[in-house]
């Protein structure tokens, strides 16, 4: 839908093993400890940063007074192996901190932001990675909040280890979600991990055919196509469109269910959108880029400006929709099987709008929310996802999103219907569900939208929550 989706330095000397009292063996990377301000102006002691081995590593994992957490980029943490490990995914347990989100969190916010990761100022912190320099950064500013910290350094040897693989755990379908770098091996006719196809597509999503589509004019991946949204839903609603009609639109774009497509879009919620309608529709392969365009040019991507234009098939293969199952599409529809079934609504809107002092959308008359709907985190505003995103511009852990969830009430074990205004913003969190293989999960389609334009279906206005849940995200 149109314009709304859319460090005090510390001297390094020569390492000298010393006793902690937990009676690990680790060598430490500085002399001694030092103090210095935290964000919040607090004098705060600087630990010295540690190095565990293997064996007091494995030794660590049981013990409830350590926390361990994954420097790692989200395709390792979910489960690629990057040709590093034999087997992919993080520590069972383990909280993921990126290394890219240091230098992207504001320096007043720093010291909540990691807390409300879960990360215990009280425990003693594990850090592993394969990648020395990135588990130094984190180690550094774990260290400089007062965190009593420890690198492991040996992850690789670890997880090539069959006597871990129970320790090791991965989303089921992590290949859902790619980095930049494996988009940059299959668009050089490499075969990436998980890829097993000789036919590919990489899209920029957008609202408008290709001489309207502003972001894919500015500059897009060098050789990618542009999919306007247009192309798979329609008003009033802007429910998805007929799948026969959706299969001819994906057809012209050279799209069968066969065809390995990958999205990514400039606003947040855009590609989810094309993901849910292709991947109802049948397509089996369908991917995000993690991190769009930003992560593409960070990663030495080439761009272009020239539009390309696919070759259209005419079979698209099986027969449509595929997988119906995933969509409740009408609000009269959700609101029997609501009270028939237990399934709880989750709103993926923003606070505004979920307090009713505002619709969203200047083509929505009413505000509201159907009745008894549950928070589910959003974003500011109906254009953003601010709550879903990690500082680096990467989507955010799943299980991070679960956590906020279950405050809020919704367990993993409830039937669970994700909406939000018209059908884009919720397809964030539906997509986190798919890549998790959270069950019982499904896409209200109609959203408020729907819900608003029938007068018989009851609303819940909640102005009487003043106060927003905390989406434990606050990094600008």
């Amino acid at each position: 839908m149109v314009g709304y989706h859319r460090k005090q330095m510390i001297n390094f000397k020569k390492l000298t093993p010393i006793l902690v009292a937990a009676g690990l063996v680790v060598t430490g990377c500085s002399t001694s400890s030092n103090t210095t301000n935290s964000n919040n102006n607090d004098k705060v002691e600087v630990k010295e940063v540690k190095t565990i081995n293997l064996t007091d590593f494995e030794n660590a994992i049981n013990k409830s007074d350590y926390q361990f957490v994954d420097t790692r980029s989200d395709d390792l943490f979910n489960g690629f192996t990057n040709g590093e490990v034999k087997y992919g995914g993080h520590l069972k347990n383990a909280i993921q901190y990126s290394s890219t989100f240091v230098g992207n969190v504001a320096k007043d916010k720093l010291k909540k932001y990691v807390s409300d990761k879960g990360i215990d100022i009280n425990k003693k912190v594990v850090l592993y990675d394969t990648n020395k320099e990135n588990l130094t950064k984190v180690a550094d500013e774990f260290s400089k909040l007062g965190y009593e910290v420890f690198k492991f350094e040996d992850y690789k040897e670890y997880a090539n280890n069959d006597n871990n693989k129970e320790n090791i755990v991965s989303y089921i379908h992590y290949n859902t979600l790619v980095s930049a770098e494996w988009v940059k091996k299959l668009t050089s006719g490499e075969k990436p991990e998980t890829y097993d196809n000789n036919n590919y597509k990489v899209f920029e999503v957008s609202w408008g055919e290709t001489d309207k589509a502003k972001a894919y004019n500015k500059e897009h991946i060098k050789g990618s196509y542009h999919f306007n949204t247009d192309w798979i839903e329609e008003g009033p609603v802007w429910n998805l469109q007929t799948a026969e009609k959706i299969k001819e639109n994906a057809l012209k774009q050279g799209i069968t269910s066969d065809t390995t497509v990958v999205l990514y879009s400039d606003d947040a919620s855009a590609a989810f959108r094309v993901n849910y309608a292709l991947k109802w529709l049948g397509v089996k392969d369908v991917r995000i880029l993690n991190g769009g365009l930003k992560s593409w040019k960070d990663a030495g991507g080439e761009t272009e400006t020239k539009v390309n234009t696919p070759t259209e098939e005419k079979e698209f293969g099986i027969d449509v929709p595929a997988n119906p199952e995933y969509t409740i599409a009408k609000a009269q529809e959700m609101a029997t099987r609501a009270k028939e079934e237990g399934i709880k609504l989750v709103s993926i809107r923003s606070w505004d709008e979920y307090t009713g002092k505002t619709s969203g959308y200047d083509y929505i008359e009413r505000a509201g929310e159907p009745q008894g709907a549950i928070y589910g985190f959003s974003g500011t505003s109906a254009s953003n996802m601010d709550d879903y995103y990690d500082p680096d511009g990467t989507l955010r852990n799943p299980q991070e999103i679960y956590n906020l969830w279950a405050l809020q009430e919704i367990s993993e074990d409830d039937k669970i219907a994700l909406y939000c205004g018209t059908g884009w913003r919720n397809g964030i969190p539906w997509f986190m569900t798919q890549l998790t293989g959270r069950a019982n999960t499904y896409f209200y389609d109609g959203g408020w939208n729907d819900w608003q334009m029938d007068s018989s279906l009851p609303v819940d206005i909640n102005k009487d929550k003043t106060t927003k849940p905390d989406a434990k995200n606050d990094y600008k």
